[in-house]
């Protein structure tokens, strides 16, 4: 059985680490709410750059954009990995490894692979794996951070692609649904997907909400021209909606990581305590008996 010194030891060293971590907590649901704020803020541009997307692309050609245009032959892929730069946050970063993993050795097996890693762990995970690094931004998800960003890294890739260095690029990110729920996803930016689902959700929108038709959009000088000049900031767009995704699931995970972490040194502490009152009265016990042994060997 262990000690009164040693329990009361491991007593002291959890409600050190359990102040610790509910320190951890309050920052990371600080960091949150700045996070989601701009998540949320930037929820009604995307919307509506999707939309005036799609009404444009219902009026040009498919050929309107080499960026639309799929290669005959996928050799060289590109994956923005999107992961934190510190762990303490559960399954989160390990989740979004795993899927781009699994894409690797399914979707894109025998393809060359290169990485864009925005984050520590995903750098880290593809160096480990031997896998070529383009590009890598520490310091951005989970942090402050501009579109320029999204733009600079975007606009690399789509020079890439324009120069046939890169067929296709992939964005391994996560999805923020709630505080509990937040989903790894992999998405194709390039080439850019059909438009036909974008445009079908803008025509959905061609009514309000008194069901009066919306007018038109004009395009000068021509629908091809302003598409032309939208697909790639629709790449931008993209690329910056998955890094504040990303942001705020990782605050979550790990607000709700230290939640746990924070309950689970409280009931150590319990049952440490509850170890300790039972040795100590153990103690006492044999102290009490040694002095009436003590006592009847005097009588005697």
């Amino acid at each position: 059985m262990a000690t009164l010194k040693e329990v009361k030891s491991k007593i002291v060293s959890v409600k050190k680490t359990r102040q610790i971590t509910s320190a951890m907590k309050m920052v990371a649901t600080s960091r949150l709410r700045g996070a989601q704020n701009s998540m949320e803020a930037f929820k009604p541009y995307a919307s509506k750059f999707a939309e005036v997307l799609g009404s444009i692309a219902g009026k040009s050609g498919e050929d309107a954009s080499p960026l639309l245009v799929p290669r005959d032959e996928v050799k060289k892929v590109a994956l923005i990995l999107c992961t934190s730069d510190r762990g303490l946050c559960g399954g989160f970063n390990t989740n979004l490894i795993s899927k781009a993993d699994k894409l690797i050795k399914s979707e894109l097996d025998g393809k060359q692979i290169s990485f864009i890693c925005f984050g520590k762990k995903g750098r880290d995970w593809a160096k480990k794996q031997s896998q070529p690094i383009e590009d890598e931004f520490i310091g951005v998800v989970g942090g402050n951070f501009e579109f320029s960003v999204a733009s600079s890294s975007g606009q690399k890739l789509i020079d890439n692609f324009l120069a046939g260095t890169v067929d296709e690029v992939y964005l391994v990110y996560s999805e923020f649904i709630n505080m509990a729920k937040h989903i790894p996803t992999i998405k194709q930016i390039l080439p850019i997907p059909s438009l036909d689902g974008v445009s079908e959700g803008s025509a959905e929108k061609e009514k309000d909400k008194d069901g009066q038709f919306l007018p038109e959009h004009i395009c000068e000088p021509s629908s091809d021209a302003l598409l032309g000049e939208m697909l790639p900031k629709n790449i931008f767009i993209q690329i910056y909606d998955a890094l504040l995704q990303t942001s705020t699931s990782e605050h979550a995970a790990r607000m709700s990581s230290m939640e746990n972490a924070t309950k689970a040194c409280g009931d150590i502490i319990e049952e440490l305590q509850t170890i300790y009152n039972k040795t100590r009265q153990a103690g006492i016990t044999a102290d009490l008996m040694d002095i009436v042994g003590g006592a009847e060997a005097l009588k005697g």
